[in-house]
């Protein structure tokens, strides 16, 4: 696992990093799937609001709570125990339950994290991220966000975790070509 501060010097605007993720899918013909947690499907809308979006995109599973999560992704009551709903360990979870839930998708990313008001002091503003793609080894991300407001955090969130999913890609790639 990485861990990271987030860069004040990053994209702002969700929907432009998702513009080129997008991009990034299409020419790789690779199709995505989210399971989103601290995001509520932000991400999803970012994606969605690039035309043509629909030919690599998936959908989301938004699993907030801790019972959708079970529910949904098969996340057990015993890993929320042990790990609690925001780490990396459930992160990782949710991001291999929906690519193995999603037929379609090549690649997978989740997201968990704590945006306050009520997070322990050690967690303020850290979030997980997991990016999966069939049969390549997961990669984990633990970053600390520099915003501090909610509606703030999200979107920087949102960003970080597009971020990833192309990062991941790229990495991929590179392992390819070795």
């Amino acid at each position: 696992m990485s861990t990271a501060v987030a860069s004040p010097n990053e994209p702002t605007d969700p929907r432009a990093v998702a513009s080129d993720l997008v991009s990034q899918l299409n020419q790789s013909q690779q199709r995505l799937i989210l399971a989103e947690s601290c995001t509520c499907g932000a991400a999803a809308a970012a994606i969605g609001s690039v035309p043509g979006a629909s030919n690599v995109f998936c959908g989301s599973a938004v699993t907030y709570r801790e019972t959708t999560k079970q529910a949904w992704l098969g996340i057990t009551t015993t890993d929320l125990a042990q790990f609690t709903a925001e780490s990396q360990e459930i992160t990782d979870q949710m991001a291999a339950a929906v690519l193995q839930n999603t037929p379609d998708a090549t690649i997978a990313a989740a997201i968990t994290g704590h945006f306050g008001p009520d997070a322990p002091s050690a967690l303020d503003g850290v979030i997980f991220i997991a990016v999966q793609q069939r049969e390549q080894p997961l990669q984990a991300t633990r970053i600390q966000l520099q915003s501090q407001s909610r509606q703030d955090r999200q979107t920087e969130a949102t960003i970080q975790l597009l971020s990833a999913i192309r990062q991941g890609m790229n990495t991929q790639y590179q392992m390819a070509d070795q």
